[in-house]
């Protein structure tokens, strides 16, 4: 069982990377906002640490990049190597991984339901997918 607090939800990338956050009771969820730059860098790491820094995340989660037939996908292992390093820098919340199927492809058609286009939608797609995630992890609970 998890420790009551807020979630921040990672869609982690090599080029980009998105990010959601529910709310302490976990009623609701929201994108928060994408990272551009290198998913294996310190810059994403600070980046994080600046998120965390006023908010009371007591979980992570990280979609894990599986294919269709559940197996490990190709970045399967740049996503381990990446919450090896989450862990070790941000000891506190717990981790969870989400298996993260067709959360892009949710994503975008929220975002056309919504009336999004073109670049719009493009910069909001990585945070739009994260919070599919979420919504995957907030649906276990």
């Amino acid at each position: 069982m998890t420790v009551p607090g807020a979630v921040l939800a990672i869609d982690h990338g090599t080029r980009r990377t998105g990010f959601a956050l529910a709310d302490a009771l976990r009623i609701t969820s929201e994108p928060l906002t994408t990272f551009h730059g290198e998913g294996d860098g310190d810059e994403l790491l600070d980046f994080i640490d600046d998120l965390l820094a006023d908010r009371q995340v007591s979980v992570i989660v990280v979609g894990q990049p599986l294919n269709m037939d559940g197996t490990a996908g190709p970045r399967a292992k740049n996503v381990a190597e990446f919450c090896e390093r989450l862990c070790a820098r941000f000891p506190g919340p717990e981790l969870a991984l989400v298996d993260e199927r067709l959360s892009t492809k949710e994503a975008e058609s929220r975002l056309v339901e919504a009336g999004h286009t073109g670049q719009d939608r493009k910069d909001r797609r990585d945070s739009w997918s994260a919070m599919v995630l979420l919504e995957d992890w907030l649906q276990t609970q």
